[in-house]
């Protein structure tokens, strides 16, 4: 693991190549990420300075980052496309071009050199732990993954961003057209943001078959979500009137529910204001996820509406919607891809999840955290313009919200635009819980739950303490 003192070396390393590569003069030349050898320690202050009085605002990151000030040339990043005449390469390189000038741009008005430091993925957590407590944060701004960004902040290691004024934090709190925040309790602060846009969309709503809908004289649920009715027992009713037997046989062949359970345990959560592992101490044990496992209990051996687990396949779970077996499914782009979307004989809809009895709209998290986000660290000199400047570095597309999606593909796999602003939305609204994760750890499952050979109060019972030790250890209690 990188150890302080070169932690120290790098950022000093950093400043020094700033020196020489500032402005509309930056140098482009050497491997991004490396710089000379220091010959001085790095000065017992968050800030760095070039020679001309330029402050550097410094990136921690576990890889090479394009653009900075160093980078004066689109092909600094080996990535960019030469132009074939292809969209994709004029895509590509428009794209180069906007954020190499955005760069440009920092400097000009915020009379700043743009520069980062590939700490490594062990680096930062060793920087975060070990800079950050002495009040001189490493860098200026850390990219961090949840597995260890989020202890940080529930250590006291990142800068509330609310205290913040200027653009980004008009941003953050209104429309998230450039960033979108994690808070990590309800009424709690956002310290940790990544991008609105760009990339794929990371959401996973609730797909349904639209023809099924009809053909029963039902609602479409995606008006019952707009009018905020969309509740758990609307969608009980749903599954009890979609669940058949088409053949006669005294056995439903067509279930309302078809899907994989952690999907479907993670949302309902989330939908009904729950968690298990959202802080130090477990939750499993709380009412709202109690409720949780009551609801899943009672679709799959009360009402019967949801189709039995299969062990012996976990793809088939979910994938029979494709066949009109399943009402009701696990949605996103890629199982659309791979599974079946518009090529199938019937229209496909999808709705957020609907809300639970101690859960609503207004705090209703849709998704679950994306890995990489940005912290200020607590201590970091004028957090206000750091915030400030890295806002405008992930505007690179300057409001241009159709080139900055890059995701038209996932657009395409949504089927309608209705469906995909669903998935936008949900992408957006983001909320954190670290059973899966520990759950891993933990060998927890509902799959017994799911064929009723355990009840809500014996998952309960049985998972409650190891998931309270696991949180032990990863808060390194």
């Amino acid at each position: 693991m990188i150890k302080r003192k070169l932690i120290r070396a790098l950022c000093a390393a950093a400043a020094l190549a700033a020196l020489a590569s500032c402005g509309e003069s930056a140098g482009g030349e050497g491997t991004p990420g490396t710089a000379p050898e220091p010959v001085t320690d790095a000065t017992p202050s968050s800030a760095r300075y070039t020679d001309d009085g330029r402050r550097i605002i410094t990136i921690g990151a576990w890889q090479d980052i394009y653009y900075v000030s160093k980078h004066t040339d689109i092909y600094d990043d080996p990535s960019v496309p030469l132009p074939d005449g292809t969209e994709e390469s004029a895509r590509g390189i428009r794209e180069a071009e906007l954020k190499l000038a955005v760069t440009r741009e920092i400097e000009r008005k915020y009379g700043v050199s743009l520069e980062y430091v590939n700490l490594t993925f062990e680096g930062i957590q060793e920087s975060i732990n070990v800079s950050v407590p002495e009040g001189v944060p490493d860098v200026d701004i850390y990219q961090v993954d949840t597995q260890f960004g989020i202890p940080a902040v529930l250590n006291g290691y990142g800068t509330e961003l609310e205290g913040l004024g200027g653009e980004a934090r008009d941003d953050l709190l209104g429309g998230q057209s450039v960033i979108k925040g994690l808070k990590l309790e309800s009424g709690g602060g956002t310290y940790l943001f990544n991008p609105s846009r760009g990339g794929g969309v990371t959401a996973y709503p609730l797909a349904f078959n639209m023809d099924m809908i009809r053909q029963a004289g039902l609602e479409n649920p995606q008006d019952l979500y707009d009018r905020g009715e969309w509740t758990w027992e609307a969608w009980r009713g749903y599954l009890k009137a979609l669940t058949l037997d088409t053949d006669g046989d005294g056995s439903a062949d067509v279930y309302g529910y078809g899907g994989y359970w952690t999907n479907l345990f993670g949302s309902l959560l989330m939908s009904n204001g729950a968690a298990i592992a959202a802080g130090r101490e477990q939750t499993l044990d709380s009412r709202p996820t109690r409720e949780t496992l009551e609801f899943i209990y009672g679709l799959y051996n009360t009402d019967k509406t949801a189709r039995p687990w299969d062990s012996s396949n976990w793809e088939i779970n979910n994938r029979l919607y494709a066949e009109g077996l399943n009402a009701f499914w696990i949605g996103a782009d890629w199982i659309f891809s791979e599974q079946g979307g518009a090529g199938l004989p019937f229209e496909i809809g999808v709705v957020p999840w609907p809300c639970g009895p101690s859960g609503d709209a207004g705090t209703n998290n849709c998704s679950t955290p994306d890995n990489t986000w940005y912290m200020i660290p607590e201590g970091a000199e004028d957090p206000e313009l750091i915030f400030g400047v890295i806002f405008d570095w992930l505007n690179w597309y300057g409001g241009d919200t159709e080139l900055a999606e890059g995701n038209g593909w996932s657009r395409e796999q949504y089927m309608t635009d209705r469906n995909f602003g669903y998935a936008v939305m949900m992408s957006q609204r983001q909320g954190f819980d670290l059973w899966d994760a520990l759950g891993k750890t933990v060998d927890f499952s509902l799959v017994n739950l799911l064929a009723g050979g355990d009840t809500p109060d014996g998952i309960i019972e049985e998972y409650a303490a190891p998931f309270q030790g696991a949180l032990e250890m990863y808060f390194g209690e």
